[in-house]
């Protein structure tokens, strides 16, 4: 019994469409509270308006990434539904046409001719629809939009990504705010960097740096901007 594809790869695809969000929340989270709250503490003389502005940034933020992961996968959701729509009254009004599009594809992803047909009929015997949208329009079961999945996913993720910013600024005296939120949210950023690499199976240095620097940037200008106010 063979397989085409190993089950722990399986595992990857099945998880990288919530994932994708949880990263982004987070991501977000971590980065937009972090320079928020360094930002403010660079031109407060008082703790209680530091946190008044994490929380309530914390609040937005997470409100605001929920509408907008929603609003924006569903626009995606929409637009694939479409597709499979326009494909379904294709095969149905077309059949050998279809059949013929989906020969070619095959034969240009190097099959030979003949064997092309064949494996389009059989797929197409099978389920012509998904074989179709998989294969015609890039649209399947692991890649398909999930409107609700995403936004709770990110949402969820933009909250803990968010909270040790808030809790750094919590407990630390005004004077030693910024270093403590800063020092928090960069090793929140590392090891986020770390586990979105590893559940991708992608070099995790590049990864880390990449995340660690654009937080650091943000950190800085809004810190640099709070001390011109």
């Amino acid at each position: 019994m063979t397989e085409s594809r190993h089950p722990s790869e399986d595992h990857v695809l099945h998880r990288f469409a919530w994932f994708r969000s949880a990263v982004l929340g987070a991501n977000d989270g971590i980065v937009s509270i972090s320079s928020l709250i360094v930002g403010v503490a660079a031109a407060a003389t008082d703790k209680g308006d530091v946190m008044v502005a994490g929380v309530a940034g914390l609040v937005a933020g997470a409100i605001s990434m929920a509408a907008g992961v929603y609003v924006s996968v569903s626009s995606q959701a929409d637009a694939e539904h479409a597709a499979i729509a326009r494909e379904k009254q294709a095969l149905e009004q077309h059949p050998e046409r279809e059949l013929e599009e989906l020969t070619e594809i095959y034969v240009h992803r190097g099959v030979e001719p003949a064997l092309a047909r064949e494996v389009a009929k059989d797929l197409m015997e099978k389920d012509a629809l998904v074989a179709h949208t998989r294969d015609e329009i890039g649209i399947s079961a692991v890649s398909a939009a999930r409107p609700l999945s995403a936004a709770l996913a990110s949402t969820a993720a933009f909250a803990i990504g968010a909270a040790p910013p808030v809790l750094a600024a919590l407990y630390s005296p005004l004077a030693s705010i910024i270093p403590a939120v800063a020092v928090s949210s960069l090793a929140g950023l590392v090891v986020l960097g770390g586990l979105s690499a590893k559940a991708g199976d992608a070099p995790v240095l590049p990864a880390i740096a990449r995340i660690t620097f654009w937080g650091a940037l943000a950190m800085a200008v809004t810190a640099g901007i709070g001390s011109l106010l």
